[in-house]
């Protein structure tokens, strides 16, 4: 990812505003793709995925390592992420199972 160097604050606050709308809509994805998945499982303790779940933070520390950004700080968010995230796939899956 290509970073502008930037010649005021002003510049820098609406790159980071930019950033912010495209990370936002990227969670939004991600949480669509996480409802899927309650489809295809069979189970609460299925979508707690304790393996699942390591596995994922494994893979984002490691990249935000080969990226220079705290491992910590991304342990930190997509704890709180995946935790949401989970509570609502748990949703959609017991919605599916009434119907």
């Amino acid at each position: 990812m290509k970073v502008e160097n930037c010649s005021s604050l002003e510049e820098v606050r609406n790159y980071i505003d930019q950033l912010d709308d495209q990370i936002v809509e990227l969670i939004a994805a991600r949480n669509a793709y996480v409802k899927q998945a309650a489809l295809f499982k069979d189970s609460i303790e299925e979508i707690k995925g304790k393996e699942r779940m390591e596995a994922v933070m494994d893979r984002v520390r490691t990249h935000a390592m080969e990226l220079g950004v705290s491992p910590n700080l991304l342990t930190k968010l997509y704890t709180i992420m995946i935790n949401e995230m989970v509570e609502a796939e748990i949703s959609e899956f017991r919605n599916a199972k009434s119907l």
